[in-house]
C-alpha cells in the first residue's frame, strides 16, 4: 500500500486536495459548447455510482488528503437522490460546493443551507434572454436570474461562470462586469475549450489578452485592480475599484495554470480523469464493487498525470483535432 501522504502527489510534486465529482451525465439545458448537437450516448444507470458509492469513494480521497469537494454534472441537481448525497458527504467534514445551471436551485436551497453548502458556481453565458435561448435551446433565462438573486438574498457565495465565444457573447464582457458594481458576486470569464462534439476552433475563443484589452478600453487603469490570486488558482482575479464584486479570467488555452493544479475529476461512472483535457481514464467503480482497495489505483492515475494539459504543451497541439477531440464531451466529464 502506498503511504497516504503521497497517494495524491504526482511526479511534478503537485498535491491534489480538490475532488470534482460528476453526479450525472444528464442536463436540463443543451448548451452547444458542452453537449454535441446530436446529444450523447448516456451511460447505463447500473454503471453509474449510487449515493453510497459516491460517499465511499469520496471518503477514500478525503482520508488521503482531499479537503474540497465540488459536485458537478451534467446538472447535479437533477439527481433524485441529491439530498441524500449531500447529507452523506457532509459527514466527511470537508468543504462542499456545487456547479449548477441554477434552474433547480429554489427546490434545493433548504438542503444546501441545512448541510452548509454555501459556495455555488452558477453557469450563465449571457444576460440577453434571446441569446440564452439560442445557446441553451431552452427558455429558462428568467428562472436562472431569479435563482441567482435567491442565492444572493440567502447569503450564498456565488461565482458566475461565463464561457466566452466570439460573435456570441464577447460583446457582453463589460455588461457582466457592471453586475459586480452592486452585486457581491465573482464573474468568471472562461476561455472556450475543445471537447468532443463542440465544434471548437481557436477563432471562436476569446483570449485573456482580448478580455483585458476590452477592459483597458472601458475602465481607466487606476480603477482596474489586480487582486491576489488564490493558492492553486484557476482564475486570475481582478475587480473594479469600489465595486462590490469581482471578476476572474480562466485562461486554460492561452495562459494555463497547470503548475499549481490540485484537481482530480471523478466521472459519474466512477472513473478518474487526472486532467480535464486527458483522454486517459482510470476505473475506480469496478474494483470498488469487487471489494478491492482502490488507493493504489488512485495513486497510479495521479502519477500518470502530464505536466501541462494532458500533454498538449503548445497551442499547435491544442489546435490539432486529433488531440483536442480525443476526449469525452464536457457534459460527460463534469464541469
Amino acid at each position: 500500500m502506498i503511504p497516504n501522504n503521497t497517494i495524491l502527489t504526482d511526479d511534478f510534486g503537485r498535491k491534489h486536495n480538490y475532488l470534482r465529482i460528476s453526479l450525472i451525465e444528464k442536463c436540463n439545458l443543451r448548451c452547444t459548447y458542452c453537449m454535441p448537437a446530436e446529444g450523447i450516448a448516456l451511460t447505463p444507470k447500473k454503471e453509474l455510482m449510487i449515493a453510497d458509492e459516491v460517499f465511499a469513494i469520496a471518503q477514500t480521497f478525503v482520508n488521503n488528503g482531499v479537503n474540497k469537494i465540488r459536485l458537478t454534472g451534467g446538472e447535479p441537481l437533477l439527481r433524485k437522490d441529491f439530498p441524500e448525497i449531500i447529507e452523506k458527504l457532509s459527514q466527511l467534514e470537508t468543504e462542499i460546493s456545487i456547479t449548477t445551471n441554477g434552474i433547480l436551485i429554489d427546490r434545493h436551497i433548504d438542503v444546501l443551507k441545512q448541510f452548509n453548502v454555501r459556495k455555488i458556481n452558477l453557469s450563465l453565458d449571457t444576460l440577453v434572454a434571446t441569446k440564452f435561448n439560442n445557446i441553451t435551446l431552452r427558455n429558462q433565462f428568467e428562472k436562472v436570474i431569479d435563482n441567482l438573486h435567491l442565492l444572493l438574498n440567502n447569503d450564498f457565495k456565488v461565482k458566475v461562470n461565463v464561457v466566452l465565444i466570439k460573435g456570441f457573447n464577447d460583446d457582453e464582457i463589460i455588461d457582466f462586469i457592471n453586475l459586480t458594481e452592486f452585486l457581491p458576486i465573482s464573474i468568471r470569464f472562461i476561455e472556450f475549450m475543445p471537447f468532443a462534439g463542440n465544434e471548437w476552433d481557436r477563432s471562436k475563443m476569446v483570449s485573456q489578452k482580448e478580455i483585458l484589452d476590452q477592459l483597458s478600453a472601458h475602465f481607466s487603469e487606476s480603477n482596474l485592480e489586480k487582486l491576489q490570486d488564490e493558492k492553486n488558482f484557476t482564475a486570475r482575479e481582478f475587480k473594479i475599484k469600489n465595486y462590490l464584486g469581482s471578476f476572474g479570467i480562466i485562461s486554460s488555452i492561452t495562459n494555463p495554470f497547470c503548475d499549481g493544479c490540485n484537481r482530480i475529476r471523478l466521472t459519474a461512472n466512477g472513473k478518474i480523469k487526472n486532467c480535464l483535457f486527458s483522454n486517459s481514464e482510470t476505473d475506480l467503480l469496478t474494483p470498488y464493487r469487487n471489494g478491492e482497495a482502490i488507493e493504489n489505483t488512485i495513486a497510479s492515475a495521479i502519477k500518470n498525470k502530464k505536466k501541462v494539459r494532458a500533454g498538449m504543451t503548445t497551442l499547435e497541439d491544442v489546435d490539432n483535432p486529433i488531440l483536442n477531440q480525443d476526449n469525452r464531451s464536457m457534459i460527460a466529464i463534469g464541469g
